[in-house]
């Protein structure tokens, strides 16, 4: 890589999207960031503009009133415009920084206008399933994964071929809770969810690496990334976050990535990929840093990672299903409106009431989204009342979604 890439950074305020700005700031003759975008942090996306003087910032929703920037260049806002902004011509990277279900678009854009996509958006990936493969596979844009675990997956993999892989080792932090008890954990709050040990993230994804959902949509992810099957994806939970994944191959030699835990590091290899740049992250001590220690994870008491992973085996819908349904319980539990492990409760009830029918299309895939948003909606609410409820759309009138309760699945 010779000349500057241009960079579009989507969710630039966020925790990804801070530690990709780090990494430009330490590679000015490498990466210029071409534009920013953030959900709704106007006045941290004028701080960023101010600093890197992108050729245009984006506001997914309008800014609070009174807000005046003092980056005096171009802003757009909307959440078409992160979209449009995904494909911009002049752009060589995009990095997909936005959380949850709201990133799929974006990701297909990307991918559609033959960007290179560094992928920290898993939930569009997962959710999107077949579309995301078919935009990728059929057109000359890259998709390279920023998640750690993946990242080391895919580095592992630059050897061999997958068809020499016995098995896909995903390593886990366990969480805040690792050490809980089943009784300690039904009285958790949210800011024991939000204390990571390790990593420092955003609280969606925080409160997912606490219920290990985090980890059931990587190893959907995993599937679809690397085309290995379910039966063949491991998690092990490694506690110092070292060991960000390993690939074990037929012949019995495993080979593993590590490093100091920093998302950084995924990220920079993201961007440079096939070089490997120079960077001032803290040498890894072997010696210092602690013994290597893995254990199987507790699904029993997090029975997210479970729901998940059987979601990913159903295939059709049930990915999305389960993403969604999540997003809507997490953000109940930040609210106060949820206690954790209401989380997985409501998650279950939303899947057991869906069939794995094939997504079909974009518009369809929205249609899923939202009736399996307001099932949660609808689970939350009987559950805070401690009431029964009736989990049909048909009278509700709220949202225009195909019914799929108990129907069978098609081929």
């Amino acid at each position: 890589m010779s000349s500057v890439r241009n960079v579009i950074v989507l969710g630039a305020t966020g925790s990804i999207g801070r530690s990709t700005l780090n990494v430009i700031r330490r590679h000015p003759g490498r990466f210029r960031p071409l534009a920013l975008a953030a959900a709704s942090n106007a006045s941290g996306l004028d701080e960023l503009a101010l600093e890197f003087d992108p050729d245009f910032v984006v506001l997914a929703h309008e800014p609070p009133a009174g807000f005046k920037p003092r980056w005096s260049g171009e802003w757009r806002v909307g959440e078409h415009e992160v979209v449009r902004a995904a494909a911009t011509a002049a752009a060589d990277t995009v990095v997909n920084a936005v959380v949850g279900f709201a990133g799929l678009e974006a990701t297909l854009a990307a991918l559609t206008a033959g960007k290179r996509l560094a992928l920290a958006n898993k939930e569009s990936l997962v959710a999107g399933g077949a579309l995301v493969l078919d935009a990728w596979r059929g057109g000359t844009g890259e998709l390279l994964p920023v998640d750690s675990e993946h990242s080391a997956i895919f580095q592992c993999l630059q050897s061999r071929p997958v068809s020499e892989v016995r098995r896909i080792i995903l390593t886990a932090s366990g969480g805040p809770f690792r050490s809980h008890s089943t009784r300690a954990l039904q009285e958790v709050t949210r800011a024991d969810a939000l204390a990571h040990p390790i990593w420092d993230m955003g609280d969606k994804v925080t409160v997912d690496s606490a219920t290990l959902a985090n980890k059931a949509l990587e190893v959907i992810e995993a599937h679809l990334l690397f085309g290995v099957g379910y039966d063949r994806i491991e998690v092990l939970v490694h506690p110092s976050s070292v060991v960000h994944s390993m690939v074990e191959f037929r012949d019995g030699s495993t080979i593993a990535q590590l490093s100091n835990p920093s998302m950084e590091v995924p990220i920079q290899y993201a961007l440079s990929f096939p070089e490997r740049l120079e960077n001032e992250f803290v040498p890894l001590d072997l010696v210092g840093g602690g013994p290597l220690s893995f254990e199987d994870p507790r699904r029993q008491d997090f029975p997210l990672l479970e729901l998940g992973v059987d979601a990913g085996r159903q295939g059709g819908v049930m990915p999305a299903v389960f993403n969604a349904a999540n997003e809507v319980a997490v953000a109940a539990f930040l609210d106060g409106a949820l206690d954790f492990q209401g989380i997985s409760a409501i998650v279950g009830d939303v899947l057991i009431q869906t069939a794995p029918v094939p997504v079909g299309s974009l518009e369809r895939l929205r249609e899923i989204d939202a009736r399996a948003r307001l099932l949660a909606r609808i689970a939350i609410q009987a559950r805070s009342s401690g009431t029964s409820h009736d989990t049909g759309c048909e009278n509700s009138g709220t949202v225009a979604a195909p019914d799929l309760t108990n129907k069978q699945p098609t081929e």
